[in-house]
């Protein structure tokens, strides 16, 4: 076993932060549709966040915003002339589709890819599939960028492998690592991936939700654990209840998450609770490890209140000292069913032993928390020292993002302002200067 750390990616969300509601099935997203946003206050809360979070001792980086609009999409879908023309004509004749292409979502990297670190894989290599996320028409060519980011930061292919994303068809619905978990005695002993799906394609008699889609198949999970060269005696796939995700559970991290060799999750999470923990139980115990798992009962937190709180949707980090902390946002103490579970149990003497309290909102509103925020990449030593350097979270790169944000970013944005040209203009001026803060030259293809 090599020592190794968690590094948590953190999405730095972009200058063109907005409520356009394009994700039916997440109820926080479509409640907010052409509210006005804050892009400055939000991308200063991600940024606070990720400094006080490095300021304890946790490994923290970010991965760049995307670029937006995105005006390859829009011109492929038939609108033409000056970037000013494909704007203004997008906006008259469909605006939703305009939206699509200013789409906020890239900041929940959670979604960017799903990662195996080198403990687990065949090779010894860290590997990454960028998700296909071709559920959704504003998040299908996200792949595309994070390919490339992943690329530019994980250059080192005696390290890792960044894998092209799954077919973009039905059958290998990927939507990364909110429905990826990794279980293991440390972050650099060989674990066991455990992969949550909520829907079978080549199955058409398996359950699936009647309301809201199912976004992630068992076909692609299975899919990228073969990419990624995992061994079957520690790779779980246990499918989603299809109910929970008919009320508003659109990821497996919205009602579930898991660190170390804990599950922290809601009763109604899977379909079949019970040979699910009996799974990850013996392919845990292939490693020595045993697993705790922490049930929330539905009597306790209803489903509703986890959704609206984002309770589950927390990051569950294990602290330097020692012990669990969750990183939860300001929504659950403001429900009165989740602030009293976590006092209870962080009171209780189990694995969880403190919360760790951020402001979100931004994020939140739009139907994203801690959680979605963050793709989990577990080093090595050497692997972190092969990496690139110019995202790691400091306090010289916190003091020279904060002005750029104040620079670059309006403080509101309206649906009226993505027909705007001037802001096509400064999101790109933005990505230039970024390009050249974080080390990263021809990150973009501003072209």
């Amino acid at each position: 076993m090599r020592n190794a750390r968690e590094f948590n990616f953190d999405g730095l969300v972009g200058p063109s932060h907005n409520y356009a509601g394009l994700s039916f099935g997440n109820v926080a997203s479509f409640n907010n549709v052409r509210s006005a946003s804050n892009p400055r206050q939000a991308a200063l809360q991600g940024l606070a966040k990720m400094r006080a979070l490095a300021a304890r001792g946790f490994a923290q980086a970010l991965l760049p915003p995307q670029a937006r609009p995105n005006f390859r999409l829009l011109r492929r879908l038939g609108f033409s002339g000056t970037d000013a023309d494909v704007l203004a004509q997008a906006y008259r004749e469909s605006p939703v589709i305009l939206a699509c292409a200013y789409s906020a979502a890239p900041m929940w990297t959670a979604n960017a890819a799903t990662v195996s670190p080198s403990a687990d894989t065949a090779d010894g290599r860290v590997h990454f599939t960028a998700a296909n996320l071709n559920n959704k028409l504003h998040r299908a060519e996200e792949h595309v960028q994070a390919t490339r980011t992943l690329r530019a930061l994980f250059a080192n292919t005696d390290r890792f492998v960044v894998h092209d994303p799954l077919p973009s068809t039905p059958a290998f619905g990927d939507e990364g690592a909110a429905n990826h978990t990794r279980f293991a005695s440390s972050h650099g002993a060989a674990g066991v991936e455990f992969f949550v799906y909520g829907r079978v394609e080549f199955d058409p008699s398996a359950p699936a939700p009647t309301k809201y889609p199912a976004r992630q198949t068992l076909e692609a999970s299975q899919a990228v654990a073969r990419l990624h060269g995992l061994d079957a005696a520690r790779t779980v796939f246990a499918a989603q209840n299809p109910d929970v995700i008919d009320q508003g559970v659109f990821h497996n991290d919205v009602i579930a998450v898991g660190n170390g060799n804990v599950l922290f999750y809601h009763e109604q999470a899977f379909a079949d609770e019970t040979a699910t923990l009996d799974a990850l139980r013996r392919a845990l115990g292939t490693t020595g490890t045993d697993l705790r798992a922490v049930r929330v009962d539905t009597g306790i937190v209803p489903v509703a209140d986890a959704v609206a709180s984002y309770l589950f949707n927390s990051q569950l980090l294990s602290k330097p000292d020692g012990g669990m902390a969750l990183v939860v946002p300001h929504e659950c103490r403001e429900t009165p069913t989740v602030a009293r579970y976590l006092e209870q149990m962080v009171a209780s003497g189990g694995p969880i032993d403190e919360l760790i309290e951020f402001d979100l909102r931004q994020s939140m509103r739009n139907g994203g928390g801690p959680a979605c925020l963050r793709l989990r990449v577990a080093l090595t030593d050497e692997e972190a020292a092969a990496m690139h350097q110019g995202v790691l979270m400091t306090e010289d790169l916190y003091a020279r993002l904060v002005p750029w944000v104040e620079r670059h970013y309006r403080d509101r944005v309206e649906p009226k302002d993505l027909a705007d040209p001037q802001l096509a203009i400064e999101c790109a001026a933005a990505l230039e200067d970024l390009e050249r803060i974080l080390g990263l030259p021809g990150l973009y293809d501003l072209s």
